[in-house]
């Protein structure tokens, strides 16, 4: 008998079924591809975290140790390729003449390389000028193979060619040659404290440093070896090849542990600065971020998608209770009137479970080039698993336990009964609604007054701690603003009869009245699908906001670190004044800015400083007012063409000199004629936090013009270039043909690719084609397929309508009418709860984001978009009704 039946709902039922398995479908492909997509995204970040590691490990040789056993048992470990001997002394200061002028700075540190230390670390030394590398052989009588750090450079006034003197704590001053200008890329681990605690502020990297080759540093340091041997420190570079698991969290404790075993196999003779773990312990707190975004942001439309079939398959919740009455009139017993409904749900949760997975594996494909969305194929089948299970409960939910309920409350003469009692739900009555909504504003409140951290990972703790309670304030919105929608709607349409009368005559006539009435006696129905095709248009509003306001953020972060669209850097020492900017006027460049950058002593402290044309500074780059405080980046730049000697400085800077506004702040910067240090003074006109190209430490910014005055050199560090946007590649391609090596030219392209903030640790990018496609679709599917179905469910009220004289014309009317409500009431309502959402969610995530949005980005195309293809689907089914409705009333009468 179950065959028959369910035979027959595929010859009579088609429609129905179809539509109660794509509901089902559109839940599980969501599942199926947000869950493989997030086991994706933290594989990609774990491998991007080691990627970014120039030194794995850094094994400090303790004193008394043989640094010869330890090197053995280091490179024995089977997780070792690679371990590299690196000495470090302290100098006591370096000095440089040049030109009569003799230049001098403080204490530094000699680093000893090995010959191949770049070529085994090739992260950890970037050679900016000269010809010689510290991993070439060099010939250590001649003291050949010396470099200097490009910061070094500058302060000593020196270029490849001069030489150097280094002062080394009891012994006499060595001359040195110096061979070339480098960058460290990875200062502060090259040059951290190891052992220090995790939580223990990291110091901040030497001002000058002086690179040797081994064998050099082993005579340089030969007699503080003999007299003071725990003056000169001992530290072994390794380089890893272990296999990690592929999530970041379960990587970083494998490294960590593999850190402690190695320290034990030691017998204490090293102390083991894991940089590896480090940056696995930044990409474990961002994969949880791109878990808590699959639970903010996906969650959320498997939750529509379900309430959608619930709601599709609930449009024949009146006929399916007419039928079972009907077996039960024939004596079926409930027991089998059970096991029938469970047949439709199997056969409408196995159809469309299986066209999820497979919709979700063609998305893959399109989306990333791989159908499980590169996971391996036990993560794919696992989330295809759970996917199925859930359509399987959801096919459950909305035709098993309605049955069942209907089984246990109903006899059959009340089954029958199409005229029952309609009374306000009792959550409406309460005002359950309002208590949400005021509970989440004070939620909402509560968090962004105390400035939470909704992920807290302590640096070196494997445990990571989430504010699960933030999940609260979208939850109860969502909850609260649906249950609004449904309460302002059905309130409309009972008390609002006169008003919808009018409404309703230009489309009805006569039967304007009769429209409102109906409408007024439907209005449990026609608030149900309000609210499912408001909450999916909030879906499509928040989770587009979202997306729109990271990618924002993500080309501000990777403009900050690059500093434009296109950015040419000259070497240390350069003295190319603005006026080269004429030369870089190439193809496609609309606006080219120099820009200085210069170092000055704060006290004792020295900070990088950054001279500015503050008039046309935002024509190459965009300044955002979150980059500063105390004022918008409008004013604050209008404060230094104002006042050419203000100047902005950090709030580190602020806090430790206790400055206040119009404070005098002497600067010692370089002068160009002397070369030597003159105080200048400035005052301090505001604060600024972020600046393109500057370090994320204290940094300094200016007028040029005051600058090139008091220094007298307008020399440049860089020049910005504007492209619009566009053709960053191919301008930086050519700018690197025409300058060659004088200068190092960068795209904003490659800087996004390589840039190591939170925000872009996290790539949405896969995830927002998933999301917005699927947020289409539901909105679509919630206007259109749930509006289909109820005119569907009401043929026999047309059919009666157009027996008692309504003209094709006026039943036309009717049922566009009907729609026309419900598009008012679910986009109105869509729009209102969508935005709410949007401010919530940006605040509540703020953590992703890196700088913080000054303002949410709202994509309106994608938004006229989606209102389109929701209009559509409406009219489409608005339409589809009127031409069936058309059919001679006793046709219709007598299918029904």
């Amino acid at each position: 008998m179950i065959a028959a039946w369910v035979r027959g709902l595929l010859l009579h039922r088609t429609g129905r079924l179809a539509a109660t398995a794509a509901g089902i479908a559109l839940s599980v492909t969501l599942v199926a591809a947000l869950g493989s997509f997030l086991t994706a995204s933290k594989s990609t970040m774990t491998a991007r975290a080691v990627r970014s590691v120039a030194v794995d490990w850094q094994a400090e040789v303790q004193p008394g140790a043989d640094p010869g056993a330890v090197l053995a048992a280091i490179r024995a470990d089977p997780g070792v390729r690679a371990a590299e001997t690196v000495g470090m002394v302290r100098s006591t200061g370096l000095q440089t003449t040049a030109a009569g002028s003799t230049q001098r700075t403080g204490p530094g540190v000699v680093l000893g390389l090995p010959d191949g230390y770049r070529r085994t670390f090739p992260g950890a030394v970037r050679l900016l000028a000269g010809g010689a590398g510290s991993g070439a052989s060099t010939d250590a009588g001649a003291g050949a193979g010396v470099l200097l750090a490009q910061q070094t450079a500058a302060n000593l006034h020196a270029a490849p060619g001069d030489t150097v003197t280094v002062q080394l704590p009891g012994t006499p001053a060595a001359d040195l040659p110096v061979a070339g200008i480098v960058d460290l890329p990875q200062a502060d681990s090259l040059f951290q404290k190891v052992g220090a605690p995790p939580q223990s502020q990291p110091p901040a990297p030497p001002d000058n440093v002086v690179l040797v080759p081994q064998a050099l540093f082993t005579r340089l340091t030969a007699p503080i070896t003999a007299s003071d041997p725990v003056a000169v420190t001992t530290q072994i570079h390794i380089a890893r090849d272990a296999p990690l698991p592929a999530d970041p969290a379960a990587a970083y404790t494998a490294v960590t542990a593999a850190a402690r075993n190695l320290e034990a196999r030691t017998s204490g003779g090293a102390v083991v600065g894991d940089n590896l773990g480090a940056a696995l312990d930044a990409a474990r707190k961002d994969a949880l971020y791109a878990q808590l975004l699959f639970l903010f942001l996906g969650v959320p439309g498997s939750v529509l998608a379900a309430l959608l079939t619930v709601a599709v398959a609930g449009a024949g919740a009146d006929r399916r209770r007419r039928e079972q009455a009907l077996l039960r009139t024939r004596g079926l017993p409930p027991r089998r009137v059970a096991a029938l409904a469970a047949a439709e749900a199997g056969v409408v949760g196995v159809t469309g479970g299986l066209l999820g997975v497979g919709i979700a594996a063609l998305t893959g494909l399109a989306a990333f080039g791989s159908a499980s969305f590169g996971v391996g194929a036990a993560s794919a089948l696992a989330w295809s698993a759970v996917s199925l299970a859930l359509g399987m409960a959801v096919a459950g939910a909305a035709i098993v336990l309605p049955a069942l309920r209907d089984l246990r409350s109903s006899t059959v003469t009340q089954a029958r009964r199409e005229v029952r009692r309609d009374r306000s739900p009792r959550w409406m009555r309460h005002g359950l609604d309002l208590v949400l909504l005021a509970v989440c504003l004070l939620v909402f409140k509560a968090a962004a007054s105390n400035q939470y951290a909704l992920v807290l990972a302590p640096e070196g703790v494997p445990s990571i701690s989430v504010s699960y309670w933030a999940f609260l304030g979208p939850a109860l919105l969502w909850l609260g603003g649906a249950l609004m929608l449904w309460r302002l709607t059905h309130l409309a349409l009972a008390h609002g009869r006169p008003v919808l009368a009018r409404l309703a005559r230009p489309l009805t006539g006569t039967l304007a009245t009769t429209a409102a009435a109906g409408m007024s006696r439907r209005r449990r129905p026609l608030a149900h699908a309000a609210v499912l095709l408001g909450l999916a248009l909030a879906f499509a509003v928040s989770t587009s906001v979202f997306n729109a306001t990271y990618r924002q953020q993500a080309e501000v972060d990777a403009r900050l670190t690059n500093g434009a669209d296109v950015t040419v850097t000259l070497p240390p020492g350069a003295s190319t004044g603005p006026g080269a900017a004429s030369a870089l006027h190439v193809a496609g460049v609309r606006h080219v800015e120099p820009l200085q950058h210069r170092f000055a002593y704060v006290g004792a402290d020295l900070q990088d400083l950054y001279g500015v044309r503050p008039a046309t500074i935002a024509g190459a780059t965009s300044l955002q007012d979150a980059y500063f405080a105390g004022g918008s980046a409008r004013a604050l730049l209008h404060r230094l063409a104002a006042r050419p000697d203000a100047l902005l400085v950090s709030e580190e800077t602020v806090k430790d000199f206790r400055l206040s506004p119009g404070d005098t702040i002497n600067l010692r910067l370089r002068d160009s004629a002397t070369h030597g240090l003159r105080t200048v003074p400035f005052h301090y006109a505001g604060i600024v936090k972020e600046f393109p190209t500057a370090p994320k430490d204290s940094f300094l910014v200016a007028n040029a013009e005051y600058v090139a005055r008091a220094t007298g050199s307008d020399a440049v560090g860089a020049f910005l270039l504007d492209t619009g946007g566009a053709h960053q590649q191919g301008i930086a391609a050519a700018l690197r043909h025409t300058l060659g090596t004088s200068a190092t030219v960068t795209d904003i392209t490659q800087t996004r690719s390589t840039v190591g903030s939170s925000l872009t640790a996290v790539d949405l990018a896969g995830l927002t084609r998933i999301e917005l496609g699927f947020a289409v679709l539901l909105a679509a599917a919630s206007g259109g397929i749930v509006s289909a179905l109820g005119l569907a469910e009401r043929r026999r009220t047309f059919a009666i309508t157009t027996v008692l004289g309504a003209t094709r014309r006026q039943l036309r009317g009717l049922i566009l009418t009907e729609a026309a409500a419900l598009t008012a009431a679910g986009f109105a309502g869509g729009a209102v709860l969508g935005w709410a959402l949007s401010q919530m969610l940006v605040k509540v995530l703020t953590g992703v984001f890196d700088p913080p949005p000054a303002a949410a980005a709202v994509p309106w195309t994608y938004l006229a978009l989606t209102v389109a293809a929701t209009v559509t689907a409406l009219l489409a089914a608005a339409l589809n009704a009127a031409r069936r409705s058309a059919r001679p009333p006793v046709e219709e009468l007598r299918e029904l």
